[in-house]
């Protein structure tokens, strides 16, 4: 067996299955780990038998968005390209197929038509407004050819053709009900687990306030725009720009360091910051976007200077948890009072806390996915069999 899939439980009768297909492998990227796959042992725990397959081994994911490595690529592809002739095979022995993102990185919609020609039912979970497209400049993408062959006509497909539409935000749930005519779409939050994703009891002691972004090289446009700003910041406040990500970075007149993802010391690197930032631009892929960034400052309880663009606003209120910002002028109000004011950074970090507990933690959000699996699977719950709920620890 693979050692990329994880089996569910034995197939009975009140048991539906359901075989995932997903581009990346499990426990690592967090447009999985923190969306639907914290998930999977719920829906076990609730009749179903889950089947993971993954696009990518850990091998290929390693070294996809980086220079070279030309022959783990070419290997890798064709690796996961004969995952998915597999699963192509065995798809009709499954009450459910749940696709991420795509079923194939490359081609047109080819791959997706087969899945839905061979599903009997069909969930599409789509991250982001990829059917629009995100405009990268060449110079901070590793790999923009890859990017030109995906195209944009594999989620519109899927959108279009899925009997339900999971989707990353409430701009991209109106999307997708006016494309698809079968089931319709629900806008189902990102979450964390708040029980990881916790600030330590005695935080570390910064010399100077740590403002902090993480994220990847595809987000990096959106922190190059803060440039100007945290310039004019530097010159009448002491501050560190932290940045932890997958990619090199530098900015010129900021004190800078520049931390490289790690997950295993995700948590410790997290709770270097003092404040978090959420920088974005006004377009269309944007308003796709869940805001997970933003969700998980919240739940390491710091507070939170965000762009107020898509579905950000929806999170928290302007002056809650943190700000709000439109204009450079708004950024560098909201960083000089929070730098300012260590009272309020810690007042509204505790907030957040409380915010992201309540909303955007597992507890909050897991009913909701295994309701629609219910809906598209055809399974009533009677009140004795009512969802069992995991004691997330």
């Amino acid at each position: 067996m693979n050692q990329d899939e994880r089996p569910g439980m034995t197939n009975t009768k009140d048991t539906r299955s359901i075989l995932v297909i997903c581009p990346f492998p499990l426990d690592i990227a967090p447009a999985q780990r923190l969306k639907y796959e914290q998930y999977i042992d719920h829906w076990r725990a609730n009749g179903y038998s889950v089947t993971v397959s993954p696009f990518m081994s850990r091998r290929l994911f390693d070294v996809a968005w980086t220079k070279g490595h030309l022959g783990t690529k070419i290997f890798g592809t064709l690796a996961g390209t004969f995952r998915r002739w597999r699963d192509f095979v065995r798809i009709p022995r499954f009450d459910l197929v749940y696709v991420f993102l795509w079923v194939t990185p490359l081609g047109f919609s080819w791959s997706e038509r087969l899945v839905r020609l061979l599903a009997r039912k069909l969930v599409y979970d789509v991250d982001d407004a990829v059917h629009v497209g995100q405009k990268i400049d060449d110079r901070i993408n590793p790999n923009p050819f890859l990017r030109f062959l995906r195209g944009r006509s594999k989620p519109v497909y899927m959108m279009k053709n899925a009997d339900f539409v999971i989707a990353s935000s409430p701009f991209l749930e109106t999307a997708a009900r006016e494309l698809n005519s079968r089931g319709g779409a629900e806008y189902v939050t990102s979450s964390v687990d708040v029980h990881h994703f916790r600030p330590r009891i005695e935080r570390p002691s910064n010399p100077r306030c740590v403002i902090g972004w993480t994220g990847t090289f595809s987000s990096q446009q959106f922190l190059e725009g803060l440039a100007p700003m945290l310039r004019k910041l530097a010159k009448t406040h002491a501050f560190e720009l932290r940045i932890v990500g997958n990619f090199d970075f530098s900015m010129p007149g900021v004190n800078l360091k520049v931390v490289r993802f790690d997950k295993a010391r995700e948590i410790a690197d997290l709770d270097h910051f003092d404040i978090g930032i959420y920088p974005l631009r006004d377009e269309p892929f944007v308003y796709g976007k869940s805001g997970l960034k933003a969700i998980v400052y919240m739940a390491m309880g710091l507070p939170v200077v965000a762009s107020a663009v898509g579905t950000t606003p929806l999170l928290y209120d302007h002056g809650e948890i943190g700000f709000m910002v439109r204009s450079d002028e708004e950024w560098l109000a909201a960083l000089k009072a929070l730098i300012d004011q260590p009272e309020l950074r810690q007042r509204m970090g505790e907030t957040a806390r409380e915010v992201a507990v309540a909303h955007y933690s597992r507890e909050a959000v897991r009913s909701q996915y295994l309701r629609i699996l219910d809906a598209v699977s055809g399974i009533e719950r009677e009140t004795t069999g009512a969802p069992k709920e995991l004691a997330f620890s």
